[in-house]
């Protein structure tokens, strides 16, 4: 049988370990640039990725947010910007983002679940969005870079 007091340095040093363990960051968290998007409706399949456009997703332990806009637009045309965002899920590899947040509010309040995967710098999601009441139902496959600092 244990001495209490072994018993209680035992547990001071467990709970000391346990304490100072640091957070494990999920590998998703970070900021995020699309390199890549195509849109499959039935069984047609199109890039909508536009080089002219520059796009960022970041995303922290509990929300995301994306934002994007044209990079060198006409001098006499409004530069477009686009942004949205809100909490996700994630279990495994299944990714569930809820639009809280977006430039078209028609968007808001749905949810979409995509499957990730992270290759070395490189995040894939591919997934369903749909929205009855806007008649769209497609999948998307995006591409993302991790995007480090300078």
């Amino acid at each position: 049988m244990m001495n209490p007091k072994n018993l209680l340095v035992l547990t001071l040093i467990v709970a000391a370990t346990i304490a100072c363990k640091k957070e494990e960051k999920l590998p998703i968290i970070g900021t995020w640039q699309l390199v890549s998007a195509e849109t499959i409706e039935k069984d047609t399949s199109f890039s909508t990725f536009n080089e002219k456009v520059k796009m960022i997703k970041i995303i922290n332990p509990t929300h995301f947010a994306f934002m994007s806009h044209v990079v060198n637009p006409d001098k006499d045309s409004t530069n477009s910007f686009s942004a949205g965002g809100g909490s996700y899920t994630l279990v495994d590899s299944t990714y569930t983002e809820n639009l809280e947040y977006f430039v078209d509010k028609n968007w808001e309040n749905n949810k979409f679940t995509f499957t990730v995967k992270i290759q070395h710098d490189t995040l894939i999601q591919k997934g369903v969005e749909k929205i009855e009441k806007l008649g769209i139902d497609h999948v998307i496959v995006e591409k993302y870079v991790r995007v480090t600092g300078k």
